[in-house]
């Protein structure tokens, strides 16, 4: 079996289950992964997965409009003049990752792709494997803990932080704990970075239906980590200080859509922009 390189090229992958990985517990990244239509999960995340769609049927179109996201922001951000990203939380790599959609503008921005799961960052660093490793790292870490991932030795080697780094924490930060203070660890990563640096975040919000909500979270109740649905307000907040490009924080589909938005689906996902002045 082989897949395509952050860099275009294609290599042989690895087994990508080790046994080091407990396949009896879903994972947000994998569930997330069956959403998008994609491969690499376990019967149990596939469970997870159906269990969420049956709770809200558009789930896999939610998930697949946090990827559209995700690539339009990256864009936008690289057409701005950005090319340096770093994406935490980054997930199973797959078509218009953060490396594809960057490299299209410029052909050697520098992506250090963050997530906690072992089994995330072997299938990303099998992708980057062709790819240039002064340009691309791939590192084990936890969003929850800023100064290993802002003092690591490899992420500095490729993100020049005298320069503007995009933070990305798309589909994120709902898996942070009201109690872990997400404000907190958003303004440790804000105030590391240089003024025109940006900051990228996706966040699922509650549907008004309340049960919903509550089958919802039932998907992920015995998942690595657990979801907090927090309104548009508070997806808002965590953009305090910064400067939110319009049309500000909005349901996803309609963030600087590049195609006609469905009215009819309700995306219970929040994102925006905003630049450190």
């Amino acid at each position: 079996m082989s897949e395509e390189t952050l860099d275009g090229d294609f290599i042989p992958l690895p087994n990508w289950a080790p046994p080091e990985i407990d396949q009896s517990i879903p994972h947000p990244a994998r569930i997330y992964n069956h959403l998008i239509g994609g491969k690499d999960n376990f019967a149990v995340d596939r469970a997870a997965a159906e269990m969420a769609i049956k709770a809200i049927p558009e789930a896999a179109a939610m998930a697949r409009a946090n990827r559209a996201f995700l690539g339009r922001a990256v864009h936008h951000l690289a057409t701005l003049g950005i090319d340096q990203f770093l994406d935490i939380g980054a997930g199973i790599p797959g078509p218009g990752n953060t490396g594809d959609v960057a490299r299209r503008v410029h052909p050697r921005a520098r992506v250090a792709y963050v997530d906690y799961d072992p089994i995330v960052v072997t299938h990303t660093r099998a992708l980057a494997g062709g790819a240039d490793p002064g340009l691309t790292t791939v590192v084990i870490a936890d969003v929850r803990e800023p100064k290993t991932i802002l003092e690591n030795a490899d992420i500095r080697a490729v993100l020049d932080f005298e320069r503007p780094v995009a933070v990305l924490m798309v589909a994120l930060l709902h898996f942070v704990s009201p109690e872990e203070n997400p404000h907190h660890l958003i303004s440790q990563y804000t105030d590391a970075v240089v003024p025109g640096s940006a900051l990228v975040i996706s966040h699922g919000t509650p549907s008004p239906d309340e049960a919903r909500n509550v089958e919802a979270r039932k998907a992920w109740q015995h998942a690595k980590s657990q979801i907090h649905q927090r309104t548009a307000a508070e997806v808002a907040s965590f953009f305090d200080g910064l400067d939110v490009v319009a049309p500000g924080v909005v349901p996803l589909q309609l963030w600087r859509p590049d195609a006609d938005v469905d009215p009819d689906l309700e995306v219970l996902i929040h994102g925006g922009v905003g630049f450190r002045r």
